[in-house]
């Protein structure tokens, strides 16, 4: 069922039941074509378990998508589920993340995944709205709207903590992506279908995603 549909049956979008993208399996490593999707975004470095700006962001994020889905339903008349939290991750080694983890060294990139009738006009109003609000998010300033084009990828879905990715990882990128006669591009993508700051590290929930290109080409 596509958005549209879904919405005209439900009267709200959920882009998560509707985009192929956000379907994943257990022990099933897929090869999926990700459309160009726009979010909410804000830049950060180093670990997340001991980095004000990592909890900072998350406090910038959700604020103000849930804002922006009010508008869209007050304003457009156009409901929506807002959809989960999600992470670009990179470091100069990729090893940082299958051999070292070390968090030290990790650049991320926090996102939320809104609809493409949601425009930066719609933004700063609902930053306007949020800033208002006491105390206001101290890195709302520095959530912007991109869009991001990854194309072909492989993904698969974790459960359990994070620290334990590391050996699904390792399979990824060692044997799935080579196996397949593909290379890896792009930065590594997590999407949290489980919310973190509520779910037990061993029942959460995380799409583990890898941008792909031909090896030959």
């Amino acid at each position: 069922m596509t958005e549209q549909a879904e919405a005209a049956t439900t009267g709200k979008a959920d882009f998560r039941r509707s985009l192929d993208a956000y379907r994943a399996r257990r022990g099933e490593f897929r090869v999926v074509d990700v459309p160009t999707l726009q979010y909410l975004m804000i830049d950060g470095h180093g670990d997340p378990n001991g980095s004000p700006a990592f909890t900072q962001a998350v406090e910038a994020l959700y604020p103000l998508a849930y804002r922006l889905k009010f508008a869209s339903k007050q304003d457009l008349g156009r409901d929506y589920a807002v959809m989960p939290l999600e992470g670009l991750w990179w470091a100069d080694d990729m090893d940082a993340f299958t051999v070292s983890r070390d968090k030290s060294r990790w650049d991320w990139t926090l996102m939320i995944m809104t609809p493409p009738w949601v425009d930066a006009g719609m933004v700063a109003a609902a930053a306007d709205r949020v800033a208002v609000k006491a105390p206001a998010p101290a890195r709302l300033a520095d959530v912007r709207l991109a869009t991001l084009a990854e194309g072909r990828c492989v993904q698969t879905l974790h459960v359990g903590a994070f620290d334990d990715e590391a050996d699904v990882l390792a399979r990824m990128h060692d044997e799935i992506v080579p196996g397949q006669g593909l290379r890896m591009v792009g930065r590594h993508h997590e999407i949290y279908l489980s919310d973190f700051r509520r779910v037990p590290p061993e029942k959460r929930r995380t799409i583990l995603r890898q941008p792909v290109e031909d090896a030959a080409g």
